[in-house]
């Protein structure tokens, strides 16, 4: 057995957007919900009632459902070795980043991204454009964390490379 082996990959964060991103789409469902409760029982034709019950659902499957499953359906996946963005409805996308090939790591927020602690955490991973979680809790220690992966996963590549030390002399004959 030799002594670089590689250390089996473990999973160190699973994360989703900021849940603040449902304040909007819950407030929506608190507001139909009310709005067709009352229309339901003021209203006497049976027929009104089943149009504003078919409205209301409407609503509430857009304005609610929809973002719901967006936002359950964005992970960000941090192991030891890789991180992984997982997103889409209809269509899934996965995109997985070496941490080994990640070159920096860094934090951008907006105002209100800095009132809940969370932010957009950019990794540049030699592309033309960082790769980026958009909208992260705790930012920060997302940022570091990677930070910290990319380090050890930077020098665990590197010490895999180096070629053993014998403590041999190999003379080599000049060309020419």
């Amino acid at each position: 057995m030799s002594g670089h082996e590689r250390q089996p990959e473990r999973l160190i964060a699973r994360v989703r957007p900021h849940a603040r991103r449902l304040t909007l789409p819950s407030l929506a469902l608190v507001a139909v919900s009310g709005g067709a409760s009352y229309g339901f029982f003021a209203l006497d034709e049976l027929w009104q009632r089943l149009a504003v019950a078919a409205g209301a659902l409407a609503a509430i499957v857009l304005l609610w459902m929809l973002p719901l499953l967006r936002w359950l359906s964005t992970q960000y996946l941090i192991t030891t070795r890789r991180l992984v963005l997982r997103h889409g409805l209809l269509v899934r996308t996965r995109q997985e980043v070496l941490l080994s090939r990640s070159s920096d790591v860094s934090v951008r927020r907006s105002g209100l991204q800095s009132m809940f602690r969370s932010g957009d955490v950019l990794v540049g991973a030699g592309l033309d454009r960082p790769i980026v979680l958009r909208d992260v809790p705790r930012a920060d220690l997302v940022q570091e964390a990677l930070a910290d992966l990319m380090e050890a996963s930077s020098s665990s590549i590197a010490t895999v490379r180096r070629p053993p030390e014998t403590g041999e002399v190999v003379l080599r004959r000049p060309r020419g």
